[in-house]
């Protein structure tokens, strides 16, 4: 079974987007088909200590020209009927990720 957990993850990729972090994950089926998961996890306080709320996307290979073409779309109508040019320039600036200050063990709710 450990053989077959190693096989599913064949790619993952992280963005810290402020209290939020996103995973792009490539993962593989039985059958060797291949999809992609996005997660959303979003840091939780209660009390002393802390959980991840998580937010899952199952992305089949079948879709991906129709999800980007959609996605593509989307963020081309905000960015040119949307965004004043200063925000548009403010999105394009680079960003540097800071280091986060807590423990890299996640915890799913």
């Amino acid at each position: 079974m450990e053989e077959n957990n190693e096989k599913a993850e064949i790619y993952s990729q992280r963005v810290r987007a402020g209290k939020r972090t996103y995973f792009f994950d490539v993962k593989s089926t039985r059958s060797n088909d291949y999809y992609v998961t996005i997660t959303e996890s979003k840091r939780k306080f209660k009390d002393d200590s802390f959980s991840y709320e998580k937010h899952k996307i199952f992305l089949y290979k079948e879709d991906f020209v129709k999800f980007m073409d959609a996605l593509q779309g989307t963020l081309d109508h905000v960015k040119s009927e949307l965004l004043t040019e200063e925000a548009l320039a403010a999105l394009e600036a680079p960003v540097t990720e800071k280091e986060a200050s807590y423990d890299e063990e996640l915890k799913w709710e």
